[in-house]
């Protein structure tokens, strides 16, 4: 989809380059299982930055211990082209992470370069107390993606930082302080956001803010409540027939009545929102019964709250069916947030809502110094372009819907893959001990399967509340070659975990 507009396509070096990057391993890790890695014409620049044992010794010493890292061996790496990353050696990997579901139009795309050029060589940053272009076009060309009455923007920095100052919105024009969210979900990391992430291992030992309140994960695969036709998705459960007739859904009903317990002993008559995701990612990409969501809403705008979705990895076409995550669910929240894929991996988020809510904000200065920066603006607005222009929903509809039937084939050939789930480009596969008692896959097992997809030179993402879900989120321009090969990895690198075992 980039065609020939890269800059660092070299014309100097043989295609068959691109192969070489798997060393001593190369010939079987260009046909794994049969399945050959797609070929790329791309060569990365050489490598010259610092070493891999000081990149090392800069991380121990001078970064954040908790940081997370991927892998035993942890990736460096130097270049990315579209669905490609490279590493400091030239070895090329299928990204299916995609810098954690950010770079949704892929990696370094030319177009979204030079708009970012462009705008550097007029203007770096100025903040929003003054007019500039880039932010007022972007406003108005990223509100006539979304449904009346959401058409006012905030722009911010990242995720976390919309979803904290959502949830002040939420509180000022309500008048009331409660909010409602699912356990599992994730929402950032700041300090009101860490009181609506409902997991345990993200969490320090710190006091959370009063007001927050987790109900039931309508998990249809893991929940309490499931059935064979609860999702929005080419792929459903095995493990849990159901009996409901068209237009009814017995687990949606049960886990809205966990929501009404809710509402009858948690909290006030009134209360400020209800927050989620339309599928949960770092949870898992974990879906609800279809008619969950809009009955959810019901309940709280008549307890007099708003209702937020989180679109920060759903949004942007990655879903295929429709642009946002709402949209696929048949509901109109009255917030919605976004980051990650807005710009690409530029740093930018944006809180989106309706003028009466917004007008909230002028009770007091609203600024944020990078909010709104011309280059980020400019990358966001091109990113919407490309979407349009490369057809990219589309792209994610055609070849999320073939990537996860594939992948179900691996759920119905091992007993280790306990559920296959997704919509689009944004998939899970959940891995067990054995499908009857849906034991989490230990975790050892679970990275030694993955530490061999990455050896394999397939990059996965890796989540869930047991750390047992693959997590499938790559860039849109995805193919469906590239996806054969990410299964046949996959399933390649179970049956060598297995034989093992054995």
């Amino acid at each position: 989809m980039y065609g020939l507009a890269s800059r660092s396509l070299s014309k100097n070096k043989a295609l068959s380059t691109s192969f070489r990057y798997f060393g001593q391993s190369s010939a079987r890790l260009q046909n794994v299982g049969g399945v050959a890695m797609p070929t790329c014409d791309f060569v990365p620049d050489k490598y010259e930055g610092i070493s891999y044992e000081k990149a090392l010794e800069i991380r121990k010493s001078h970064l954040a211990p908790g940081l997370l890292t991927f892998y035993k061996k942890p990736l460096m790496v130097n270049q990315g082209h579209k669905q490609w990353l490279y590493d400091i050696e030239g070895r090329r990997y299928l990204d299916q992470f995609a810098g954690i579901v950010t770079v949704g139009v892929g990696h370094c795309h030319p177009k979204v370069e030079d708009a970012v050029f462009k705008q550097m060589r007029k203007l770096w940053h100025t903040t929003n107390i003054y007019l500039h272009s880039p932010i007022h076009e972007y406003a108005e060309k990223l509100v006539s993606k979304l449904p009346d009455p959401l058409k006012v923007c905030v722009f911010v920095n990242s995720g976390t930082e919309a979803n904290e100052l959502a949830m002040n919105m939420m509180r000022l024009y309500t008048g009331n302080h409660d909010i409602i969210c699912l356990r599992n979900s994730y929402h950032g990391t700041g300090s009101a956001t860490l009181g609506v992430l409902s997991q345990s291992h993200w969490k320090y030992q710190l006091p959370s803010a009063m007001g927050y309140h987790p109900t039931s994960n309508p998990d249809v695969y893991r929940g309490a409540w499931g059935g064979s036709n609860c999702r929005d998705s080419p792929v459903q459960c095995v493990d849990r027939p159901c009996a409901c007739k068209p237009g009814e859904c017995a687990a949606s009903d049960a886990y809205l009545g966990q929501l009404q317990e809710i509402f009858d002993y948690n909290v006030p008559k009134k209360i400020a929102g209800f927050m989620a995701e339309p599928i949960q990612g770092v949870g898992g990409s974990v879906q609800y019964p279809t008619t969950y969501m809009k009955e959810a809403y019901k309940k709280v705008r008549e307890h007099g709250g708003l209702c937020l979705s989180d679109e920060v990895q759903t949004g942007f076409g990655r879903l295929g069916s429709h642009f946002w995550g709402f949209e696929a669910m048949g509901v109109v929240p009255d917030i919605v947030t976004v980051a990650k894929s807005v710009a690409n991996g530029f740093p930018m988020g944006a809180v989106i809502t309706t003028p009466e809510i917004a007008a909230v904000m002028a009770q007091a200065v609203t600024f944020n110094t990078y909010g709104g920066n011309p280059m980020a603006c400019s990358a966001a607005s091109t990113v919407l372009d490309v979407i349009e222009e490369e057809k990219l929903q589309a792209n994610c509809e055609k070849v999320g819907t073939h990537y996860l039937n594939e992948l179900s084939k691996l759920r119905d050939q091992f007993d280790i893959v306990g559920d296959v789930r997704g919509k689009g480009l944004m998939i899970g596969v959940e891995m067990v001990d054995d499908k009857i008692s849906k034991t989490p896959l230990a975790a050892d097992r679970m990275l030694d399967i993955w530490e061999r997809t990455k050896d394999y030179g397939v990059l996965f993402g890796k989540g869930g509340r047991f750390g047992n879900v693959f997590r499938i989120q790559p860039p849109m321009c995805m193919t469906k070659e590239d996806t054969d090969f990410a299964v046949a990895v996959l399933k390649q690198s179970i049956i060598d975990h297995q034989n093992d075992q054995a």
